[in-house]
């Protein structure tokens, strides 16, 4: 099979919608599949991954969150490398502007295209202060997605979102997750001893340190005794949330073993963000035998299976917050049947398994394509209200 691979974020940025790339490439690139990859070009972008080739295309680095490029690239100049390679399907991960372009060029040439809903953009306006821009931007998504020939979505809170929009197609794609790296025998005691040298459960929490992952939240922690808070990440937001969480360990970006040693090492993890379409972290913690607290709201939902591998709190109540990581790191116990439980919950799921089913929906697209009437796909019709 040749696939085309548009990715609205890739390499160098680590991110959600990167992490699950390379693990496509990988698999697809075992399975002797021809792949192309298409990316905003930056300084840093390799030229091939896996064997693969990486094409990058003109973009511009955001001035407030300069690791996010948007791409500037015409539907012209995506035709003409669709056309060079010739895919059978074109995979849009997580389109928004480039992808929308290269949806474009893709019903030019007439090919099957399969998008990935993965990041609510939309609810990224009112965390940024621009609640007016969600509904815009829900049409935009809606035009991308009504126009594929097939979506996936992570979660069933993401096929709900996808179809209460009128996006129909919508099939469900999770994520895998390695179990080879994120284990509990990558528990640390010497990482342990520098985060909480004087023996404090440690929660934490890792993902992008920007304004829709609501690290602020944790604040209502930072009183608990016998808990040391610990941030693993980067972004925007760092130096803001060391002077809002000044007794907490502020890690950085730590990636690969790193990461793993540290997700290990946690005794809890917690993650407050209300807008995550599945959330690989949490996966990553329970694979590393961690029990997460987490909002109720999102991903989330899917991967916590409330009093048995975690716990979680109704959006927005902060002080249910705070008693669910307090009953947590209190209770030993408690903690370890519920760290028990959580990594078996997870621990069967490869990303073998994942991309083996991925390779199944490029097949879906490919036949619905053949089937598609000549007007092409038409938006499903609105709700109605009654």
């Amino acid at each position: 099979m040749r696939v085309a691979l548009v990715a609205e974020s890739f390499l160098p940025h680590m991110n959600g919608v990167t992490h699950s790339l390379l693990r496509v490439i990988d698999h697809l690139a075992a399975r002797g599949d021809d792949v192309l990859v298409l990316a905003p070009r930056t300084a840093e972008l390799p030229a091939t991954v896996g064997g693969v080739n990486v094409e990058g295309v003109p973009s511009f680095a955001l001035p407030a969150y300069r690791k996010v490029r948007v791409a500037t690239v015409t539907r012209n100049r995506i035709a003409k490398s669709l056309r060079a390679f010739r895919p059978d399907v074109v995979h849009l991960a997580s389109p928004f502007v480039l992808g929308w372009q290269a949806m474009i060029a893709a019903e030019r040439l007439d090919l099957p295209t399969l998008a990935i809903y993965q990041t609510d953009v939309p609810a990224y306006a009112a965390r940024y202060g621009f609640p007016f821009a969600e509904a815009l931007l829900w049409q935009h998504v809606q035009r991308i997605h009504q126009r594929s020939t097939l979506n996936l979505a992570p979660s069933s809170y993401a096929v709900r979102q996808l179809r209460e929009h009128q996006i129909d197609r919508v099939r469900t794609w999770v994520r895998g997750v390695d179990s080879a790296r994120f284990s509990p025998a990558k528990r640390d005691d010497a990482w342990r001893e520098l985060v909480a040298p004087n023996g404090e459960r440690i929660v934490g929490f890792v993902g992008r340190l920007a304004a829709e992952k609501q690290v602020e939240d944790l604040r209502v922690l930072a009183t608990l005794q016998g808990v040391k808070l610990a941030i693993v990440g980067d972004g925007p937001q760092r130096a803001r949330l060391e002077q809002l969480l000044p007794t907490a360990h502020f890690a950085g970006f730590l990636g690969g073993d790193d990461l793993a040693r540290a997700v290990a090492s946690f005794d809890v993890f917690v993650h407050p963000g209300e807008s995550e379409t599945f959330c690989q972290t949490i996966q990553e913690a329970m694979a590393s035998a961690v029990p997460v607290v987490a909002t109720g709201r999102g991903g989330p939902v899917d991967l916590v299976d409330s009093s048995r591998t975690g716990w979680l709190y109704s959006p927005g109540n902060l002080h249910e917050l705070r008693e669910r990581v307090a009953d947590l790191a209190g209770d030993t116990a408690k903690r370890l049947a519920f760290a028990s439980a959580a990594h078996t919950a997870v621990r069967d799921r490869s990303w073998s398994s994942v991309c083996d089913a991925l390779v199944e929906h490029y097949r879906e697209a490919i036949e619905l394509h053949a089937e598609r009437p000549i007007a092409g796909w038409r938006a499903a019709a609105p709700a109605r209200r009654s």
